[in-house]
């Protein structure tokens, strides 16, 4: 498979309902990830990971053991695994929010563990509880394995750009809330109180989540044809929406608050890895510089040990 081939095409008109079904599908499980994990700065401890199938919690704490919740894009099923050796799946075909809410609970009944979830989504307009949700019902496999494969490439193009990133830098992770996979970089510096703002969202949990200085980007299925990449700063710096950034594409979003790039752009670049990781490298820049980061102490060579692993391996 070629590289560029290997982004898949996925017009958010064409699955729009499905997204927005599915959006509230992963709200669920990770609200479920939420009751049981410790706190972690940043809400850290409530996001998905792509996985070779999917989306997973990974390992949840239970008691005295733990357990996992995986969106499988390839069989389309939702599995549930505890570390007694339990296993329990809910078939991902087209079912209401209601229907996937009472169907997963009761799995978890099954399993053994409680899930005591606020029962109703967070940072959406229309906040439907979910046991009264039958308007979000449809469920596309193609179009869902479809975005698996966009977050796969994805989490791979943001991974290499973290490893980039010596101080505090987040797990390349999924929020459930704007369903947007996502990756941060902190300068090591306090931030200005969040003023909130999120719809049906405590103000609070924006404060914790901005509690310091940072560089976000990500991938969300929306803002363009076939979704959009963007990276923002908080707070943001004299200067940032100016700064020059590539590749032509891109721009700032007065709307949003945030560099956005096309999708399409990356998908139809003759290299994708490259196109997508100026963007990530200058939109980082834009935040850095005119923040004035300790840039020399907080950035690295990734491959400064491939020499010597080289030597290692030849000796072998």
């Amino acid at each position: 498979m070629s590289e560029q081939s290997a982004w898949p095409r996925l017009r958010v008109a064409d699955w729009t309902e499905t997204r927005d079904t599915l959006h509230m599908w992963t709200q669920i499980v990770g609200k479920i990830r939420l009751a049981h994990a410790p706190l972690v700065n940043h809400w850290w401890q409530v996001t998905l990971y792509v996985t070779p199938r999917g989306l997973t919690t990974s390992t949840v704490p239970y008691g005295s053991g733990a357990f996992d919740i995986e969106f499988d894009f390839i069989e389309h099923r939702l599995v549930l695994r505890t570390s007694d050796g339990q296993a329990r799946h809910v078939k991902l075909e087209p079912k209401s929010v209601a229907r996937f809410y009472e169907e997963t609970l009761r799995a978890l009944d099954e399993l053994g563990i409680q899930a005591p979830i606020q029962p109703h989504p967070n940072e959406v307009e229309t906040a439907i509880p979910f046991p009264e949700d039958t308007r979000h019902a449809s469920y596309d496999p193609h179009a869902a394995h479809q975005f698996w494969r966009q977050l796969l490439q994805v989490d791979r193009v943001l991974s290499a750009f973290r490893s980039r990133f010596m101080g505090k830098v987040s797990p390349v992770h999924f929020f459930w809330g704007a369903m947007d996979l996502a990756c941060t970089r902190f300068s090591g510096r306090p931030a200005p109180a969040h003023p909130g703002g999120a719809p049906h969202c405590g103000d609070w949990v924006m404060v914790e989540g901005y509690s310091r200085e940072l560089s976000s980007c990500g991938f969300w299925p929306g803002g363009g044809e076939e979704g959009a990449f963007y990276a923002y700063a908080y707070p943001e710096p004299a200067g940032f929406r100016d700064h020059p950034v590539e590749p032509s594409s891109a721009y700032y979003s007065e709307q949003n608050g945030q560099f956005l790039l096309p999708y399409e752009a990356v998908r139809t670049a003759d290299d994708p890895d490259a196109t997508l990781t100026g963007f990530l490298q200058s939109t980082y820049e834009a935040a850095a510089e005119h923040a004035g980061w300790g840039r020399d102490t907080l950035e690295e060579d990734p491959g400064r040990w491939d020499r010597q692993r080289a030597r290692a391996h030849g000796a072998r």
